[in-house]
């Protein structure tokens, strides 16, 4: 009796040594023989690769092997492979386990024959014949699974978009021949007849702000009209650029379409936050210590109106501006605006003050072209610190009155407005006055701005800018600084302080020069930023130009580091930069946050 217990002892050390024995851990996995995309694909579907770093029993280990080979074969279908020659090899040394799949992926399958078509209305739709004939893979091409179900997936999207909501596949079917390595495509919808516009409806939840008359304003397309998906993103965009509604919800109701296949359209607004108050601190080494205070009404009123005020009221240097916007639906979706701005600068350089009325009409011309056209009314008294010979005296003022119109048209192309990786943004401002008719001197002025922006990588931007000004004048002096050109500073060229680049009264004691504006200005800069995380990264800069009267530019380059942190509302940018041609200070600090556009 007392045997018993030693012999299940041992039996039970025998069992566990075996099971030791037998069990083994899963070092690591490589597959070898394929591109990135192919290698990455088969290793997300090897099964034995989430048996990474644990222990496996030998029969377990057994089945993952062999379970590699299928594991591999199926993963590179979507690539065009479909016969490749698998090896998976296993190598164990002290109880872990090396596995290698080397591949030799073969010869791809190729697209043999392709019948693609739409039968039915949309078959003699121009715009969809277009996507037809660029459907890929092609015949000859290698099958590409996603290449494939993307070409598939965008024509019945764009069926969709069209109205053709009846439409359905009368065939889809790939055969694969392995033998042949070759791909017969047989993809055809019926289409059914397309819908048209039907009424527009306007809900507003849970209060009415808008009058519904103002809303409809918006709708450009005629009732009964054929239908088209970008119709609706068309009214989308306008609602939101009118920035009355917090959420937008444009449903067109497909299922309560009439007998003459009109589909009703519902739109469905929920008011914003009525009011927008702003606050905030500022400090500038020419205007000092201030602080800036704003409200913005959304809505005044029923027909839409807005409402804005802001004060930026600093120690050296304050500005008032009031303005007023009335919506404007016909030509283009835009705006009236009437707006009033008042500054004050009283500097140890100079003595201004300014008061402007500009009335303008915006409008909306494309998704990416907004037009301006605009009538300006300046008064300017200014006076400069070195022109007082006799300080006793009081200032020596000089006084401006200049009525002109102006005319700017805005482009901007890129991915994304706060953080843009691709694409390119500008600016062309034209605007001019005659002696005798509003104002005191005969000039027209061009000035243009543009960015250029390209995503080197994943985690590199590329940004150009450029800047070109020009002055039509004979009578620069009689010019209020308001309209004259000027460069240096954050926005300009990095290195050198604000207003720094240019003609300048000279220095004296106690009293650094001081620009007094030009005729011309070009600038110019190249930048590239390096990011280390999604949000955080590092950027150098070179920046060149000038600001002059006549003749050619005497360029001023100045060069710089910084620091660019991504936030919700645009980079949030602190340069470190210097001038390299005799600036005022040798190092100059910026910091700015907020969208590029």
């Amino acid at each position: 009796m007392r045997r018993f217990p030693l012999t299940l002892t041992a039996v039970a050390v025998l069992f566990s040594a075996s099971a030791a024995v037998q069990a083994a851990r899963v070092e690591r996995v490589d597959v070898e023989g394929l591109d990135e995309a192919m290698t990455e694909n088969v290793e997300v579907s090897l099964a034995i690769a989430e048996a990474v770093g644990k222990d496996v029993s030998t029969r377990r280990l057994t089945y993952l092997l062999r379970q590699a080979e299928s594991d591999t074969r199926k993963a590179l279908e979507p690539f065009g492979y479909y016969s490749p020659e698998i090896d998976v090899q296993r190598t164990r040394e002290d109880g872990n386990v090396h596995v290698r799949i080397v591949v030799d992926p073969g010869q791809p399958v190729r697209v043999r024959n392709s019948d693609i078509a739409i039968i039915g209305a949309g078959g003699r739709d121009q715009y969809l014949a277009r996507d037809l004939a660029s459907f890929i893979p092609s015949e000859g091409a290698v099958f590409y699974h996603p290449d494939y179900d993307g070409s598939r997936n965008r024509i019945s999207r764009r069926l969709a978009e069209r109205g053709y909501f009846d439409a359905e596949f009368a065939s889809r079917r790939v055969e694969v021949t392995r033998a042949e390595h070759a791909a017969d495509i047989d993809l055809v919808w019926t289409s059914g007849d397309r819908y048209n516009m039907g009424p527009t409806t306007f809900e507003q939840t849970p209060e009415k702000i808008i009058d519904d008359s103002l809303l409809e304003g918006l709708v450009y397309w005629d009732e009964g009209s054929y239908y088209h998906q970008g119709r609706l993103d068309r009214l989308r965009t306008s609602l939101t650029r009118l920035d009355y509604f917090g959420n937008i919800d444009i449903e067109p109701l497909v299922e309560e379409a009439n007998e003459d296949r009109e589909v009703p359209v519902k739109v469905t607004l929920t008011p914003a936050k009525r009011s927008i108050y702003t606050a905030g601190v500022s400090y500038g080494t020419d205007s000092g210590a201030g602080i800036r205070l704003g409200v913005e009404r959304r809505y005044v009123n029923m027909r839409g109106h807005k409402a804005l005020a802001q004060l930026d009221y600093a120690q050296k240097r304050k500005t008032l501006t009031l303005q007023y916007r009335i919506p404007a639906f016909a030509w283009l979706d835009g705006w009236y605006t009437a707006s009033l701005q008042a500054s004050d600068e009283q500097t140890d350089y100079i003595d201004s003050r300014r008061i402007e009325f500009v009335a303008s009409r915006s409008g909306q011309y494309n998704q990416f072209l907004n037009l301006v056209a605009s009538m300006h009314v300046l008064r300017e008294r200014w006076a400069y610190e070195a022109d007082q010979s006799d300080p006793d005296a009081g200032p020596l003022y000089r006084y401006a009155t200049f009525a002109y119109p102006s005319l700017r048209a805005e482009y901007i192309d890129v991915d994304d407005r706060l953080f843009p990786r691709a694409g390119i943004g500008g600016s062309v401002t034209l605007r001019g006055g005659i002696e005798g008719a509003g104002s005191d001197a005969t000039f027209s002025q061009i000035h243009a701005r543009a960015s250029w922006f390209r995503g080197i990588g994943e985690a590199n931007r590329l940004i150009v800018r450029g800047e070109l000004g020009h002055t039509f004048t004979d009578a620069l002096v009689a010019m209020p600084p308001s309209l004259r050109f000027y460069a240096g500073g954050d926005r300009s060229i990095r290195g050198y302080d604000w207003r720094e680049v240019g003609p300048r009264l000279p220095a004296s004691e106690g009293r650094k020069a001081y620009a007094l504006g030009a005729k011309n200005v070009v600038t110019a800069s190249v930048e590239f930023e390096r990011y280390f995380t999604r949000s955080i990264g590092a950027a150098v800069f070179v920046d060149g130009g000038d600001a002059f009267d006549g003749g050619s530019p005497e360029w001023r380059t100045g060069v710089g580091v910084g620091v660019r942190y991504i936030t919700p509302v645009g980079p949030l940018k602190l340069d470190i930069a210097r001038g390299l041609d005799n600036p005022d200070s040798p190092f100059t600090i910026g910091l700015s946050i907020g969208a590029e556009f």
